[in-house]
């Protein structure tokens, strides 16, 4: 019984994980073609320093801790600390995106993947 839900569960995340691939790359294609521009990207640790990374895309959230690059992957930019991204950069690994972004957070803070990524290519018009 526990190894059903536990597959049950698995099949969701990756059923969920493709729906946001899609609207991922629907996004890049837009904008590309239309805008907005991408940015070059940059990390941030938890205890606030910022480095510079490889990454360019766009920034899913006011804060910057989340984003999309120009090859449609999505990234979470928080890292640890660390003085060799300080020296060379961070190297972010993209990760599976989610519908609703900050899922689980305090009460107002999460919203669905599609509707931020509409509002990126309409404050680019």
């Amino acid at each position: 019984m526990v190894a059903h839900h536990g597959a049950e569960l698995e099949r969701r995340r990756e059923a969920e994980a493709a729906q946001a691939a899609e609207l991922i790359a629907r996004f890049v294609a837009a904008a590309r073609e239309s805008g907005p521009a991408p940015v070059p990207l940059r990390a941030r640790s938890y205890t606030g320093h910022t480095y510079r990374t490889s990454l360019r895309g766009w920034y899913l959230d006011p804060a910057r801790t989340l984003a999309v690059s120009e090859a449609g992957q999505y990234y979470s930019l928080l890292v640890p600390a660390s003085a060799r991204a300080w020296l060379t950069g961070a190297d972010p690994v993209p990760a599976p995106a989610r519908l609703i972004i900050g899922e689980g957070a305090r009460d107002g803070e999460s919203i669905p993947l599609a509707t931020v990524l509409e509002r990126l290519l309409t404050r680019s018009g």
